[in-house]
C-alpha cells in the first residue's frame, strides 16, 4: 500500500533497483581508471597516449548518444533501451576482455560508452516515482554513483592484483549481466509517460538554453571537471608506484582519501545550503583542486604528499560533483531542467573523452609533473568563470498534475495567472501534453499545497 507521506514499497525498490543498475555500470567504467596505466603495458601499441584514451575513449560514445538514447526511451519504452544499454555494455566489456592491444582496448570502451542509459534510467525513476518523491529517488541515485567510484577505486586495483587487466573486464560484463536480471525481477512494472521535462530533453529548447550564460559556466564547469579527472588518472598510478607504492597496494591510498573527502565536504555542503554561500565555497573549491594538482607535481616521489594531494582532490571534486547538478537545478527554466540536464551530461562525457586525450599527450611529451601543472591552469579560467555564477540556494522545482480543464488557451492563461500570483513563484509553465503545471519557486515562501488546491479547483 502507498505511504501518502514518504515512498511506498513500490517506489522505494524501484528507486534502489535503478540506484544499483547505474552505480554497477558507473562501477564498470571507473574501474578501469586507476589501474590501466599500471596493468595494460604488456597491451600492442601501448603508449602514454594510448592510457589516455582508453581512459576517456567511453565519455565521447556516451556524449554522443545520451540524449538520443533518452528520446528513444520516450517513444519504445524505457526497458528495451536500459536491456539494449546493458548488452552494449556487456559486449564491449568482453571485447576489451580478449584483446591484445590498446586498439581492441578502445573499442571495447567505445562500445561500453554507446549503452548510454542514464536518461532512459532517470526517466523511467520519473515514471515510477510520484512527483512529490522524485527527487529523493534521485537522490539515492546520486549517492549511489557516488559510492561506485569509491568502489572502483578499491575494486580496480585489487581485482587487477589479483586475475589481471582482462579480470577487470570480465567483471564488468557481468555486472551488466546482473543489471539485466534487475531489471527483469526486480524492477516493478511501469507504464512510460513518455517525454517528462525534468528528466528528459525537448528538442524545442536547445537553442534557448544553449544561450543561458549561467547553464553555459555549468556545462563548461562539469565538462572541466572530468577533463581533471580522467587526465589525472592517465599520471597519478604511475606517480604512485614512482614513489614506492605498489601497484597492489594503490587502494590503500584511495579508499582512505575518498572517506575522508566525503566526511570534510558534509559540513561544507550544509553551510553553503543555510548560509548561501554556494558560490564562495565552489569558488573556494577550484582553488582547492588546482593547490591539490600543483601538490602532485611538486610531490613527485614524495608519498605523504601525493596523499594530501589527492585527499584535497577527492574533497574538491566530491563538492563541485554535488553542487553542480543542484546549481544546475535551480537555475534551469521551469519545464526544462531535463534538457539542461542532458546538455550538461554530455559536458561531462564529452570532458573525460577530451580529459583522457589531453592527459595522455602531455604525459608523453612532459610527464605527469607536466599533466598536473597544465591542468592546474584550467582551474585559473574556471576560477573566472565562476565568477559570474549566480549564488542560488533556496530555489525549487515542482511538477504538479492539472485536475481541471486546460484545453482551451483562455483556461490556460488563467491558471498560468492564478499560479504566478501565488507568493514565491518565479516561473510556471503550463504543458497541456501531460497534464502537468511546472513551476519554479523560492522554498522559504512557496506553499505547495497552496499550488495544489488551486489547480484542481
Amino acid at each position: 500500500m502507498s505511504d501518502q507521506h514518504g515512498f511506498s514499497p513500490r517506489e522505494r525498490r524501484a528507486s534502489f533497483t535503478l540506484a544499483g543498475i547505474f552505480g554497477m555500470r558507473m562501477l564498470g567504467l571507473f574501474m578501469i581508471m586507476p589501474v590501466f596505466a599500471l596493468y595494460g603495458q604488456d597491451l600492442v601499441g601501448f603508449s602514454p597516449l594510448w592510457v589516455g584514451i582508453v581512459i576517456g575513449a567511453y565519455g565521447l560514445t556516451q556524449a554522443v548518444l545520451q540524449i538520443p538514447a533518452g528520446w528513444l526511451s520516450d517513444r519504445i519504452g524505457r526497458r528495451p533501451v536500459i536491456y539494449a544499454g546493458l548488452a552494449l555494455f556487456a559486449l564491449g566489456s568482453v571485447v576489451a576482455a580478449l584483446a591484445d592491444s590498446v586498439y581492441g582496448v578502445v573499442a571495447g570502451r567505445v562500445l561500453q560508452g554507446s549503452g548510454a542509459i542514464a536518461g532512459a534510467i532517470l526517466a523511467l525513476a520519473a515514471d515510477i516515482t510520484r512527483e512529490e518523491h522524485r527527487t529523493k529517488a534521485m537522490a539515492i541515485i546520486g549517492v549511489c554513483i557516488g559510492i561506485s567510484f569509491a568502489l572502483a577505486m578499491v575494486a580496480g586495483p585489487l581485482l587487477a592484483a589479483w586475475f589481471g587487466l582482462s579480470g577487470v573486464f570480465w567483471t564488468t560484463a557481468l555486472l551488466a549481466l546482473v543489471g539485466m536480471a534487475m531489471v527483469r525481477f526486480l524492477l516493478p512494472a511501469s507504464a512510460s509517460k513518455g517525454q517528462i521535462r525534468d528528466v528528459t530533453a525537448a528538442p524545442e529548447l536547445f537553442g534557448r538554453l544553449l544561450k543561458d550564460k549561467q547553464l553555459l559556466r555549468l556545462d563548461f564547469g562539469i565538462m572541466l571537471l572530468h577533463l581533471t579527472l580522467t587526465a589525472v588518472f592517465v599520471a597519478f598510478p604511475l606517480t604512485l608506484l614512482d614513489a614506492g607504492l605498489a601497484a597492489e597496494r594503490h587502494w590503500w591510498l584511495y579508499l582512505p582519501a575518498l572517506l575522508l573527502s566525503f566526511l570534510l565536504i558534509i559540513p561544507f555542503l550544509i553551510l553553503g545550503a543555510r548560509r548561501n554561500l554556494n558560490k564562495p565555497l565552489f569558488q573556494a573549491s577550484i582553488l582547492v583542486m588546482m593547490v591539490a594538482l600543483v601538490l602532485m607535481a611538486v610531490g613527485q616521489g614524495q608519498l605523504w604528499l601525493l596523499a594530501l594531494a589527492m585527499v584535497l582532490y577527492f574533497t574538491a571534486f566530491n563538492f563541485m560533483e554535488a553542487s553542480l547538478p543542484a546549481f544546475l537545478s535551480m537555475l534551469a527554466p521551469a519545464g526544462a531542467k531535463g534538457t539542461a540536464m542532458g546538455i550538461y551530461s554530455t559536458s561531462q562525457f564529452l570532458g573525460a573523452f577530451l580529459g583522457g586525450v589531453l592527459g595522455g599527450l602531455l604525459f608523453q611529451q612532459l610527464g605527469g609533473a607536466g599533466v598536473f601543472l597544465l591542468v592546474a591552469l584550467t582551474m585559473v579560467f574556471w576560477f573566472w568563470l565562476a565568477a559570474g555564477m549566480a549564488n542560488v540556494s533556496q530555489v525549487r522545482s515542482h511538477i504538479l498534475p492539472i485536475g481541471v480543464n486546460i484545453e482551451s488557451k483562455d483556461a490556460r492563461e488563467r491558471l498560468l495567472q492564478r499560479l504566478m500570483a501565488l507568493p514565491g513563484v518565479h516561473e510556471a509553465l503550463i504543458i497541456p501534453e501531460e497534464g502537468a503545471a511546472y513551476l519554479k519557486v523560492d522554498g522559504k515562501i512557496f506553499e505547495l499545497d497552496q499550488a495544489r488546491r488551486l489547480i484542481n479547483l
